[in-house]
């Protein structure tokens, strides 16, 4: 059965509709992994509740980590979808079949139709699809762009007639997105591998007829305005997002995240398993024909003799240039490796077209590996959903959005909940009870230092971080809400003083000030918009 419709000529088009689907099924399957979910989908709520379209910002607190281009599109998409988990992750899988379609088309350009549908059945049913594909952060939208400018420079480079200048503006367009989505790497990295191909290649004439100007002219209009107005607005957001968190991460040992030096070989098995192996089997065959050539004249190369052996070297130099570039710096994560999906699953499809395809065996083993792949993905997913339960606030904040009023104060003491306020939907920030003195001294690389040097852009967003003191005078607010870990040293199950514990979550406990009082009409007024049960939702 599952020979035959990876022979049948329609598994191209079911393909095209099912794994598509297959990663909306699943976005929509699992709660907010944190903290990444948690944070970046929050902004995004955040920015479509408020109207501030200029300033990413965290409990209302300026968040310039990342540029803005994630959290327009949430907001945007939340805007009409409501404030849901599936909907801040129809961005990123929107990116990520981008990404899906444009290797199709790119590949059926070098390599035929057949070959373009292998490839895209690899990534389409790998975990970097199907997991990293739906996962709220700015990885695979960065790696989709700067895989658009690949493409899209390198088909521009490879015309016949010479130049293309459509392409190569497209490219442009690319990187300014790239540029918008992550900062500097989404122009940095698709110059890297392209510098290095031009080179390889000997193309060097080609830049000269670039379209330089438009392309500049594009570029610009796209990707700096958000920059001038931002930093007009906090004059110092361009030093702290370049300098702090894009070339401070790069070269400092101080970050979170620190791995070998192999981790991302690690990475790619994971996110492109078992594909990644075939990749590896097409790396040793060019080495030994390399070596062949070099000690024998008359060797020829075993490759793919139809496929233009430019296209083969842009795929390695994309892999290796890449890979190398994140393996330099001490953090290392495995949405990093996100960029060279396109280029290895193109690699896997070429060898396994040439030496798989044509065995009386090859179809069944190929299907019988998307489908392991699939179920691999189904585990994952519920691996993951287990993961954040326990971890996650969404049994107390469902409580919590049914319980409270837009009005009521709601703080957190001893850690941040993430996604809580999205769970909630807050209308006001929350306010963090910690030594902020003591931690603006002490804090790593952690959450407080992201809400405390947020808050120094912003002085009456550093209102909602308060001290200790503060919990003390919230048991004397008639409507107060506290949430805490549930083995938090100031308020647990056992231990509340002056609060009454009114719910206790899998990893989260929610409680109320003393005072609160249950009037008939301050109960028909209760609800915010994150309750469920009064169909606001």
């Amino acid at each position: 059965m599952t020979s035959s419709f990876f022979a049948s000529p329609r598994w191209r088009t079911w393909g095209w509709v099912l794994l598509p689907l297959f990663l909306l099924v699943l976005a929509a399957l699992r709660p907010l992994a944190l903290p990444d979910e948690g944070r970046y989908a929050e902004v995004g709520r955040w920015m479509a509740m408020s109207g501030d379209w200029l300033t990413p910002r965290l409990d209302g607190i300026p968040f310039f980590h990342k540029p803005p281009l994630l959290y327009w599109l949430e907001a945007a998409v939340m805007s009409v979808l409501g404030a849901t988990p599936w909907a801040a992750r129809l961005v990123v899988a929107v990116h990520a079949c981008l990404m899906l379609g444009l290797m199709w088309v790119c590949t059926r350009h070098i390599a035929g139709a057949k070959v373009a549908q292998r490839a895209a059945w690899m990534f389409g049913s790998s975990l970097a699809f199907l997991v990293g594909g739906q996962y709220v952060n700015h990885d695979m939208m960065v790696a989709t762009w700067m895989g658009v400018a690949i493409w899209c420079f390198a088909r521009a480079f490879m015309h016949d007639a010479g130049v293309h200048a459509g392409w190569a503006r497209w490219g442009f367009v690319a990187c300014a997105l790239g540029v918008l989505s992550k900062g500097l790497i989404g122009l940095l990295l698709p110059g890297l591998v392209l510098f290095v191909w031009i080179a390889y290649t000997w193309q060097w004439r080609k830049i000269l007829v670039l379209p330089w100007v438009s392309g500049l002219l594009l570029f610009a209009i796209i990707a700096l305005p958000w920059f001038v107005l931002a930093a007009r607005e906090h004059p110092d957001m361009l030093a702290y997002m370049f300098g702090k968190h894009q070339f401070g991460r790069y070269t400092a040992t101080t970050f979170n995240n620190g791995r070998p030096w192999w981790f991302y070989g690690l990475a790619i098995t994971v996110l492109m398993f078992p594909w990644v192996f075939v990749v590896a089997a097409d790396g040793v065959q060019r080495l030994r024909s390399a070596v062949m050539r070099m000690s024998r004249s008359d060797a020829h190369d075993v490759g793919a003799a139809h496929v233009d052996a430019r296209w083969v070297a842009l795929c390695w130099i994309w892999i290796v240039a890449i890979l190398g570039f994140f393996s330099i710096p001490n953090s290392k994560l495995i949405g990093y490796a996100l960029p060279v999906m396109p280029a290895l699953a193109v690699l896997a499809a070429l060898w396994w077209q040439q030496h798989v395809a044509p065995r009386s065996w090859g179809r069944f083993v190929f299907g019988a590996l998307v489908v392991v792949n699939l179920g691999l993905a189904i585990v994952a997913q519920a691996s993951a959903s287990r993961y954040t339960e326990q971890r996650s606030t969404r049994d107390v904040a469902e409580v919590l959005a049914c319980a409270a009023q837009s009005t009521d104060v709601v703080a957190a003491v001893d850690d941040y909940p993430y996604d809580l306020p999205f769970y909630a939907q807050l209308t006001r920030p929350l306010e963090v009870i910690q030594d902020w003195d003591t931690l603006r001294q002490t804090a790593g690389d952690n959450w407080r230092r992201e809400l405390f040097e947020g808050a120094d852009f912003d002085a009456s967003a550093a209102r909602s971080l308060v001290p200790m003191a503060r919990l003390q005078t919230l048991k004397q607010e008639p409507h107060a809400w506290v949430v805490a870990p549930n083995a938090s040293a100031v308020l647990n199950a056992q231990s509340h003083e002056g609060f009454t514990l009114v719910a206790t979550g899998q990893a989260w406990s929610l409680f109320r000030s003393g005072l609160a009082s249950e009037s008939p009409e301050s109960t028909e007024q209760k609800g915010l918009r994150g309750c469920k049960h009064q169909g606001k939702q």
